[in-house]
């Protein structure tokens, strides 16, 4: 007669299920590969914030000054030389000027 101890000794008496260990094998990979497209999505979207806070949003007060400037060249009235009669008017008139000059 064989005893209880001598039974578990030795080898494993059938094989594993190889199909089992695919279709977790195929599982685990396909929640890796499902994790890494989140994680990629969700650090490429927090560097794109990151940017747009540090360099897009903020607006430089020269530049706020140099537009200020620019809109009144563009949009005043302005005697530039007396002598000369000179004049700066805004850009809107000036294409109607010419349109008006060039149709008759």
């Amino acid at each position: 007669m064989t005893s209880p101890e001598s039974e578990n000794q030795g080898y494993e008496k059938k094989d594993i299920n190889v199909i089992k260990v695919i279709v977790v094998a195929v599982g685990i990979l396909i929640i890796l590969i499902m994790i890494i497209v989140v994680l990629n999505d969700f650090f490429t979207a927090e560097k794109e914030e990151i940017v747009y806070e540090q360099t897009l949003k903020p607006e430089n007060p020269l530049l706020q000054e140099l537009r200020a400037k620019e809109n009144e060249t563009l949009n005043t009235y302005k005697l530039l030389d007396p002598v000369h009669r000179i004049y700066q008017i805004p850009i809107e008139r000036a294409m109607q000027l010419l349109v008006q000059e060039a149709g008759g």
